[in-house]
């Protein structure tokens, strides 16, 4: 899967914009970045089962591991109560805490590992602001982001049985 950039929100305060992304191979849109409020989050959590993520039910696996830092602060809140509708369409979410992740050997950056071939590297400031990213195929990178993964997500524990 590639993801081309389409465009963001130029309206949207604190550098919080909304963004859009394609999927390159499929036509698949891909929106990130906007904040739930409190009804709607509700609301996700009562609707229950939603129909199958398109990618899913094409056979793709999807998986994320969060490594958060405990207690969590708001925004992981936020990230673990909006994280209900893509664990209900099929994706796999899982949560380590930092403290269990201290003896992994883990990429400097926060990273998408696309079809084992593609890594994206995601840059944030040190007030948690996005600075952009970058793409890369190169295979010491892939297998780094591979092995990282992987230990991440033997040692996590499944959306359903983590507790914020």
């Amino acid at each position: 899967m590639t993801l081309g950039f389409v465009a963001k929100d130029p309206n949207s305060a604190d550098g919080e914009s909304p963004t859009i992304w394609v999927d390159e191979s499929t036509a698949d849109l891909v929106i990130q970045g906007w904040k739930v409020d409190e009804s709607t989050a509700a609301e996700c959590r009562r609707a229950g089962s939603i129909p199958e993520h398109e990618a899913v039910g094409r056979g793709v696996a999807i998986r994320r591991a969060r490594i958060v830092s405990e207690p969590v602060s708001d925004y992981i809140r936020y990230e673990y109560d909006v994280t209900f509708p893509n664990v209900v369409a099929g994706e796999q979410v899982r949560w380590l805490p930092r403290r269990r992740a201290s003896d992994l050997a883990l990429p400097g950056n926060d990273f998408w590992l696309f079809d084992d071939k593609l890594v994206r590297w995601g840059y944030f400031s040190g007030d948690g602001d996005s600075l952009g990213g970058e793409l890369t195929e190169d295979e010491a990178a892939v297998q780094l982001c591979r092995g990282a993964f992987e230990a991440v997500w033997t040692r996590s524990v499944p959306h359903d049985d983590y507790r914020v």
